[in-house]
């Protein structure tokens, strides 16, 4: 059995809309069959047709009309893929599922944390998948962290620091190159936060991804530069798990010479574990008083939660467009169980209630900046 599904955004040679069509047909669990790519015309239809959408009826002028007209279909779609700019969200998640669509949408999961939480009860009163792309949890490795965290095997958790450093705001600016990414500066687009919402938010899910852990508090504080930018481009948060557990997470879009430096260090009472994806492949495992190990996705000693997740032998790097077909692949496999009325063989991926706690580590974060660095409950 193949899904259909339906694409909103993504046209204008916009990079993430790609990236959201090839990770959802990596494994020919779902294929494109309809879409509103842009409200432009022409361009709306010429990536319809560039994307293989062979019935032009099901190149729709808005998501609205497609909404209605798919609902209408025998054959159609049961899943819509979100791909648009954050102040769109909410209407167009909303709009499908009330019409018995499933989403995935690109993070964040809304504009703010009140349109979050509706989307989350609207989702749970109509029995709807809702899954979120936070790429970096789609790692094989990142499964494997989790995985071994379950065990015991770096025992128990005292610290985790997690960083996201970028340069993209200070070079394109200075270069007066940023024009595809304007949007991302203007609060009435974007939200309350840009940095802590745009790249913050995918540290607060890599670390619950791989660790299991939720932030339970905040201290957080802000900086701009260009200073006459209206929102935040380096943020550092000082985080609270409870139980004695504590982490920081550090996320910048200023911080020169780093394209995409993410990277996760997780300490136990017994071990570490560490994961970069500048080495995607690669998870770094130090036991106490121990040399470091480094092992290596696909191998047989990794877990087969991890296992499953790989498509290439052990040696071969696989990327980014893979970790977007793993969330779709697990999304997807949930999606097809139920429908065959069976249990899926797994589906972890970041769902509308990881998106909602992640509006509000932002909300949270914003708070703590606002009044003078203090901490904050995320809640």
């Amino acid at each position: 059995m193949e899904l259909r599904f339906g694409m909103v955004g993504g046209g204008n040679g916009a990079f993430i809309g790609d990236v959201h069509r090839h990770g959802a047909q990596m494994d020919d669990l779902a294929v494109l069959t309809a879409g509103c790519f842009t409200r432009n015309p022409q361009k709306n239809l010429e990536a319809g047709r560039k994307w293989h959408i062979h019935d032009e009826s099901r190149i729709y002028p808005d998501y609205r009309t497609m909404a209605e007209e798919e609902a209408k279909r025998e054959d159609g779609i049961q899943f819509v893929v979100i791909t648009t700019p954050n102040v769109s969200h909410y209407e167009i998640a909303k709009c499908f599922m009330e019409h018995g669509v499933h989403v995935m949408c690109d993070k964040p999961l809304a504009f703010n944390l009140e349109q979050a939480q509706e989307l989350e009860k609207i989702a749970k009163e109509k029995d709807l998948l809702f899954g979120l792309t936070y790429t970096y949890t789609g790692y094989a490795v990142i499964r494997q962290a989790r995985e071994m965290i379950k065990a015991g095997k770096i025992g128990e958790i005292l610290h985790v620091v997690a960083e996201y450093p970028q340069d993209w705001v200070i070079s394109s600016l200075v270069q007066e190159k940023s024009d595809q990414a304007k949007w991302r500066f203007d609060p009435q687009i974007i939200g309350a936060s840009l940095c802590t919402g745009d790249i913050g938010t995918h540290l607060e899910q890599l670390i619950a991804q791989s660790t299991g852990l939720t932030i339970k508090r905040v201290l957080a504080r802000f900086d701009t530069y260009p200073r006459d930018l209206p929102l935040e481009t380096n943020t550092t948060v000082l985080l609270d798990f409870g139980d004695n557990i504590t982490g920081t997470l550090w996320a910048s879009q200023i911080a020169i010479g780093y394209e995409c430096g993410i990277k996760i260090r997780i300490f136990g009472t017994e071990g570490s574990l560490e994961w970069s994806h500048e080495m995607p492949g690669i998870l770094k495992y130090t036991k106490i008083n121990s040399p470091t190990m480094t092992l290596s996705a696909n191998r047989e000693y990794m877990c087969p939660e991890s296992r499953r997740l790989s498509r290439l032998p052990a040696g071969h790097p696989e990327g980014y467009y893979e970790a977007f077909g793993n969330i779709y692949h697990s999304f997807c496999e949930h999606l097809l169980a139920r429908l065959e009325g069976r249990e899926p063989e797994s589906y972890t991926y970041p769902t509308v209630e990881d998106g909602v706690h992640g509006m509000k580590f932002v909300k949270a974060c914003v708070k703590s900046n606002a009044e003078g660095n203090i901490w904050v409950n995320v809640d």
